[in-house]
């Protein structure tokens, strides 16, 4: 058994191999604050939402969190922002901690290989990534996994290019961030994030017409879509604008890292997009609009769409972590096969 990781800044998400189907567990990376009362402590425990009781305050985690902080004309709070744990939030790390413990669970053994989603450092912002690694690492040992990060838009390649050899453009457009690599063959050619993503859009969107975040954020994953035919002046126009300006920013970031690693010009791949903020209905036709416009100096053979977005990261870590457990057997049964053939000598 292995298991893969999506630790987004909006979605954390699990993956494992359950026969010949895959197994997600999916929570919503955010918590709200509310007032503590016996009652309603009990009430949450009957009703199976997860929550943390701190001295006089109950917070609601996870998926439940949205809905409480509508009904309560709340905002959500992240312990992640712009990809990483949040600086600014305290509770940043228990609150990551119980929701990475409800989504993965104990290993089936002690050592179960799990690989994790992380991202590469901003070539737009100064923010590193290492203490963010560092930590779920640390998270992910204590609760008894052996736990390897992977980039997470190679995790996309593996899960979405095993067709072209793991070769092409992988780009994940999540919450916090935009990941994007290039491999040939499985190996890393160039990959690199933007400091804009999902929430990113979901800001401007709120700027501009006064609308609470959480409440674009619904409004966004509800059957929201980029077709333009929304009168501008309302949130899903304001989305449709800050959609379109994001992804001219992500094309023109890949222009300028493709110029500065020098990628070979004679390249023709395929690229695949991917992601919580790609899943609105015409995302892969307005990308390759773009895209095709951008003066890219290498050949795009197509643009996909993955058929499950959200999915896609976790799917490819859960990918890494099979290989690499696969290959430890495979060694572990040549040193035992080795051992054997000299005891008989």
């Amino acid at each position: 058994m292995a298991t893969g990781l999506d630790v987004g800044t909006m979605n954390i998400l699990s993956s494992e191999q359950d026969g010949s189907e895959t197994v997600f567990i999916q929570q919503r990376n955010s918590f709200v604050e509310i007032e503590y009362s016996d009652m309603a402590e009990q009430m949450l425990s009957r009703s199976d939402v997860l929550h943390i009781r701190k001295d006089d305050q109950v917070y609601v985690v996870g998926d439940d969190a949205l809905s409480f902080a509508n009904i309560f004309n709340k905002e959500t709070r992240r312990p992640m922002q712009q990809g990483i744990l949040s600086s600014d939030e305290q509770s940043a790390i228990p609150m990551m901690k119980l929701i990475i413990e409800q989504v993965v669970g104990d290993p089936e053994y002690p050592g179960e290989r799990l690989y994790f989603s992380s991202p590469a450092d901003p070539m737009d912002s100064d923010l590193s990534t290492l203490y963010h690694q560092k930590t779920l690492e640390s998270f992910l040992l204590d609760i008894g996994y052996d736990a390897e990060p992977i980039n997470e838009g190679m995790a996309v390649i593996y899960s979405e290019l095993a067709d072209n050899s793991f070769t092409g453009l992988g780009i994940s457009f999540g919450a916090g961030m935009t990941n994007v690599c290039l491999s040939y063959y499985a190996v890393p050619v160039m990959k690199f994030s933007v400091a804009r993503g999902g929430d990113w859009v979901d800001e401007q969107a709120s700027q501009a017409t006064g609308t609470p975040v959480d409440k674009v954020t619904t409004i966004k994953e509800d059957d929201f879509n980029l077709d333009f035919e929304t009168d501008i002046g309302g949130v899903e126009g304001a989305l449709s604008i800050y959609y379109e300006n994001l992804l001219d920013y992500v094309i023109e970031m890949l222009v300028q890292e493709v110029d500065q690693e020098d990628v070979e010009e004679n390249l023709d791949v395929p690229v695949v997009v991917t992601g919580g903020t790609a899943s609105p209905d015409g995302f892969e036709r307005l990308f390759r609009d773009h895209v095709e416009d951008a003066g890219i100096p290498f050949d795009i053979s197509s643009v996909t769409h993955a058929d499950e977005p959200l999915y896609s990261v976790t799917r490819g870590a859960l990918v890494a972590a099979r290989s690499d457990e696969d290959e430890r057997e495979s060694d572990e049964q040549q040193r035992e096969a080795e051992t054997a053939e000299a005891t008989e000598d």
